[in-house]
């Protein structure tokens, strides 16, 4: 179904290039033949569309994985990606670098949201453990990190920013894969799969996770080592995910109950179904926010909500029913 999905969707677009003109494309691409189309037209699907599809597949994949193991670690089924203010990090890094020019000659947007992800990222975790490491200490860290850099964001555009950059970093921070390249498919993608894969390896430690710490502790885990070195991965994920994207909500925060729905609990079967669900998900969403209102286009943060919450809440009433 993602294959399918992603075949679907670099067909669909304002351009008038016909389904056949456009695996034509792909085809000459990968060596398989010659496309008659020009170098524009071969330039919009190989370019545009594709990388940006294959990176909406990925970035939904990778939310939706950081979901389960944030909503597994912490035991709270709000529990979301962006709980341990790596969104509002990457929010203000990246306003640092459009408004104020910090640091624009030799880094570049995505690199100045990506240092903002950490530097919250750290921030959590030295008020958590200052605060005494627990499960609560942390995401009350993750919700004062939001507000005070959701503060700086603001801060920076009501005080900084002209009437173009606002509209520019307001369309970011909303969530945009506009700027997809095939860079930042190699680096995304790979970050992901190295992270599902490290996840897969420590399936059992989250089962085992869902019973609580005391739990886990008897089962043979390593509580604090465990948790310490997931949360890494899930932050190094989240960041890369959103310095390229933006904010992109409600994918990492209801897919994964959709998940269990369908397969159950175990992570072994939950973490790659996870994946699939959130990678279709955000493939056709990001296709339906770039071409419902063209020419205009709409953040896929948004659509992400528009789309999703009416559909969840139908699955919820049906499955109340059943």
């Amino acid at each position: 179904m993602v294959l399918l999905s992603a075949a679907a969707a670099i067909t669909v677009g304002p351009s008038d290039i016909s389904t056949l003109d456009v695996y034509g494309v792909v085809a000459a691409k990968l060596g398989l033949g010659t496309s008659e189309l020009t170098l524009i037209q071969q330039g919009i699907v190989w370019d545009l569309r594709l990388p940006r599809t294959v990176l909406a597949g990925i970035c939904g994949a990778g939310l939706a994985i950081c979901g389960v193991i944030l909503q597994s670690l912490l035991r709270n089924p709000l529990a979301d990606p962006f709980v341990l203010g790596i969104s509002s990090g990457a929010s203000t890094g990246a306003v640092a670098i459009v408004v104020l020019g910090i640091g624009a000659g030799s880094i570049g947007l995505s690199a100045g949201a990506f240092v903002g992800a950490l530097a919250s990222f750290a921030l959590v975790i030295a008020l958590a453990t200052l605060a005494g490491g627990t499960t609560d200490r942390l995401v009350l860290s993750g919700i004062a990190a939001t507000q005070l850099f959701s503060a700086l964001t603001s801060f920076i555009v009501f005080t900084a920013a002209d009437a173009e950059q606002t509209r520019g970093v307001l369309f970011w921070l909303l969530g945009s894969l506009s700027t997809a390249s095939w860079t930042d498919v190699i680096v995304c993608g790979g970050v992901v799969l190295f992270g599902l894969v490290l996840c897969l390896g420590t399936a059992s430690w989250l089962d085992a996770f869902a019973f609580g710490a005391d739990a886990a502790s008897s089962l043979g885990v390593n509580v604090a080592r465990t948790r310490m070195l997931l949360l890494i991965l899930t932050a190094l994920m989240t960041a890369v995910i959103v310095s390229t994207s933006g904010a992109i909500g409600f994918v990492g925060l209801v897919l994964p109950h959709l998940a269990r729905a369908i397969v159950g609990v175990g992570h072994r079967l939950l973490l790659p179904s996870a994946a699939l669900i959130g990678a279709i998900f955000l493939i056709w969403v990001d296709t339906a926010a770039r071409t419902v209102l063209d020419p205009q286009e709409l953040p896929v943060g948004v659509a992400t909500a528009l789309i999703g919450v009416p559909a969840f809440a139908l699955v919820l009433l049906r499955s109340r029913r059943a």
